[in-house]
């Protein structure tokens, strides 16, 4: 049987994060990948300069035709700029009977663009929370979910963990990539209350356009293919620290350039 993973989120026009991304990712794990596209952005390497919120009825128009189609084996949720989306997507979620929801709270772009209008953050909390498999904050987004101050320690973000878990997340994923030092740590924080560490060499590179996009939907692909999620994460975050150690082999733009999708296939063999 093949794999199906749906993502629902924005469009990026320069390729790099948003559905371009997770799609990439999708196929670099060898699972089909569909869409459901909530916003259009007007972006490159440099910036975002314009979001164009798709219409709700048309995003629920695209739920019902994927779903009633295809038998999707996970979705990952990225950007959702508004609460009419988040509330549209939350109740065709709930609709279909959704399975392995992976939830990228995505905020803030790599170049320091707000993607999420300030009044949404309540209802993702509100909507989306009871319904995801999994959350994936970074240290900044973690913090706007809690109106808190990022964490700086490794306590502060068991903590900051523990109170998502307690707003209604199943398991929580705290993102280290904003950290500091030589190691980027993740901290996974299971229901039951079992947590697992994940770590990785900090590579210094600034090419790291679509890391969370392609991190939460990498975990997505390998929850369609029937991995258990710590396994899942796990294999993900491999795949995310060689997609950021290759970037640079791919320059793109003049900003913060793209990970690389394929750095597995990308130069291994002869093309006419």
């Amino acid at each position: 049987m093949t794999a199906i993973a749906l993502t629902i989120a924005g469009s990026d026009s320069s390729g790099g994060a948003g559905i371009q991304a997770d799609l990439k990712t999708f196929a670099a794990h060898e699972v089909y990948g569909a869409s459901v596209i909530v916003a259009l952005t007007a972006q490159n390497t440099k910036g975002v300069s314009a979001i164009h919120a798709v219409p709700r009825a048309f995003v629920s128009r695209q739920m019902d035709a994927v779903f009633e189609d295809l038998d999707i084996g996970a979705v990952k949720i990225g950007m959702l700029a508004t609460v009419e989306l988040i509330e549209t997507v939350a109740a065709g979620l709930q609709k279909h009977k959704a399975r392995n929801i992976v939830l990228d709270p995505v905020m803030i772009a790599a170049s320091g663009a707000r993607l999420l209008e300030r009044e949404a953050v309540q209802a993702i909390r509100r909507h989306l929370f009871p319904l995801a498999t999994l959350i994936t904050p970074n240290l900044p987004e973690a913090a706007a979910l809690l109106e808190s101050s990022a964490a700086e320690t490794d306590e502060a973000v068991e903590e900051q963990a523990d109170r998502l878990a307690a707003l209604g997340a199943a398991n929580v994923l705290i993102k280290g990539g904003h950290g500091h030092g030589e190691v980027s740590s993740d901290l996974l924080l299971l229901a039951g209350g079992k947590r697992q560490r994940f770590n990785a060499p900090r590579l210094a590179t600034r090419n790291t356009h679509g890391t969370g996009c392609t991190l939460s939907s990498a975990i997505a692909a390998n929850l369609a293919r029937g991995q258990p999620l710590p396994e899942a994460l796990g294999n993900a975050k491999s795949y995310i620290s060689a997609a950021i150690a290759a970037a640079d082999q791919v320059p793109v733009g003049h900003g913060h350039g793209p990970v690389h999708h394929f750095h597995h296939w990308w130069g291994k063999g002869q093309h006419p």
